[in-house]
């Protein structure tokens, strides 16, 4: 279990261990342990959105195993935050979301069978706790965003990008493979001619062709894209909770086969919203034509 977890200004979003740990680190509270993790991410939390910013831009934000191993920790700490209903990914600096995976690092981390299944695990985890993540979760583009990258993205609710992005999956020109979990959402998102181009050309395409795919969501000028981000977030973040809770665990079933749903957890999760103060609140706030305080319960 993840309890607690240092930003790069070096502040403890718990309020503990502050004056303990030396900024630009994350850490993690694993048992009763601090643990290093990375300091190659930067993890903050403001007006109810908690931002994730991969920090490796003297490589364009391209992804090391540490980050990747890092990841799945820092979801786990925002899902269990109330004070987050919204979370943004971003990359840091102005030229990349993310490049990639750490291509540097793989004649160490993937020069065998056991070294390979270990990172591919690994990666696996990351994605997957995206995935899981039981808050909204934007993806903030900015220039490049390739390979292992654009997966990070596509495994993102909502993807924004600034004018000046460029997305590609260059495996082919790699001689790599994508797993499964990583080609079949993709199919999801932009279906399966858009996958083929991408996968078969390895070509980069320009913010204009990926909302044209519907890679994207929106496409916005480059210096206005962090406000804009921000602004879109603080409206959902603004929003019951709950209600935003039940619409995203109900669209995640709906992309898993029929026999693999579990439509008892979503019948659940909708009668908690009709039995909730918020739902009151609703009614009580659009009857006095005034704008809504949710609490999440």
């Amino acid at each position: 279990m993840v309890e607690h977890f240092h930003t790069a200004q070096g502040v403890d979003v718990s309020g503990r261990f502050a004056a303990q740990k030396p900024p630009g680190v994350y850490y993690a509270l694993l048992g009763n342990d601090m643990t290093k993790l990375t300091d190659k991410i930067i993890v903050n939390k403001s007006n109810g959105v908690g931002w994730i910013i991969l920090n490796q831009p003297d490589k364009k934000n391209a992804i090391s195993f540490e980050m990747w191993e890092a990841i799945p920790h820092i979801t786990e700490q925002f899902s269990e935050d109330d004070d987050v209903r919204v979370v943004i990914l971003r990359g840091q600096g102005g030229q990349a979301f993310s490049s990639g995976a750490d291509i540097s690092q793989f004649e160490e981390k993937r020069s065998s069978k056991s070294t390979t299944d270990r990172y591919n695990m690994t990666v696996k985890a990351a994605v997957a706790a995206l995935d899981q993540l039981a808050k909204p979760l934007i993806a903030m583009i900015q220039g490049y965003c390739l390979g292992g990258g654009a997966s990070v993205a596509i495994h993102c609710d909502i993807r924004i990008a600034a004018d000046n992005a460029v997305f590609a999956i260059p495996a082919a020109r790699l001689g790599l493979a994508y797993r499964w979990e990583d080609i079949y959402p993709l199919v999801q998102l932009i279906g399966p001619s858009f996958t083929r181009e991408l996968l078969y050309t390895g070509s980069r395409f320009n913010a204009k062709e990926a909302i044209q795919m519907g890679l994207v969501n929106r496409v916005v000028p480059v210096a206005e894209l962090e406000s804009y981000v921000t602004e879109y977030a603080a409206s959902i973040a603004a929003n019951a909770p709950l209600t935003i809770h039940s619409a995203n665990r109900t669209v995640a079933e709906a992309l898993k086969d029929p026999e693999q749903r579990d439509l008892a957890e979503i019948e659940t999760l909708v009668a908690q919203c009709f039995d909730s103060d918020d739902y009151r609140e609703g009614r009580q706030a659009f009857s006095e034509k005034r704008k809504p305080g949710f609490k999440g319960h």
